[in-house]
């Protein structure tokens, strides 16, 4: 009898203590959740791996560095400045605000890295098919071939498709820019047209320029 006593307790103690664990994993998953809920709250939208937001003021010196690397800028007449950044990053607030949409502020989720911008922008420049709603990326070269501007711009036409129910949607590139040009055929993009971009008339090595295009269809 002494016996089944003892193990009565021990059986009773032993549910206590799984009981006890259960609850302390319960509490840690629950702030993890938490914590993580928080995070994505500030996103407009996430894919696999990356977050897709607002700007902010503390992006600033940020996206300088980025648009002042002259591998990032390859195919533009010229790196940016902090003022230049600056107005860049207002005018994608304003524009947010208007359209619902922007070229996002960027992160990698697992460690919140900020890795550039990918997104959607209002263009109406003098061309035969302004105005529009272009798609583009820009990444600090430290995040280039790894995937990043592929997610992401294949999230960002589900957002602009599925979300703001635009109906289509353009790509801007030199035509020596190979690089975004492999980026627009593989979200499945086709090229629309030649031209010469207005913006680039007195550059005589970017000027000439493509145009992909893909509609919600797709």
């Amino acid at each position: 009898m002494p016996d089944k006593t003892l193990l009565s307790v021990q059986r009773a103690l032993a549910v206590a203590r799984a009981l006890c664990f259960i609850s302390i994993f319960i509490s840690k998953f629950e702030i993890i959740f938490k914590a993580a809920l928080a995070m994505y709250n500030h996103y407009i939208f996430t894919s696999q791996r990356l977050g897709f937001r607002n700007w902010a003021n503390n992006d600033v010196p940020l996206m300088t560095v980025i648009n002042a690397d002259i591998d990032v800028m390859e195919f533009f007449p010229a790196t940016v400045t902090r003022v230049q950044t600056e107005q860049f990053i207002e005018r994608m607030q304003d524009m947010f605000a208007t359209k619902g949409y922007c070229y996002f502020a960027v992160d990698r989720l697992e460690d919140g890295a900020f890795i550039g911008f990918i997104g959607l922008g209002y263009q109406d420049y003098d061309a035969p098919f302004t105005p529009c709603t272009d798609i583009g990326w820009r990444l600090d070269k430290n995040f280039w071939n790894q995937g990043y501007a592929t997610e992401g711009a294949e999230r960002c036409l589900e957002y602009a498709f599925e979300d703001l129910k635009l109906q289509n949607i353009k790509a801007i590139a030199p035509e020596i820019n190979t690089r975004s040009i492999n980026i627009m055929q593989k979200i499945g993009m086709k090229k629309q047209s030649d031209f010469l971009h207005p913006k680039l008339a007195d550059d005589e090595r970017l000027k000439h320029c493509v145009c992909y295009e893909i509609g919600a269809s797709r």
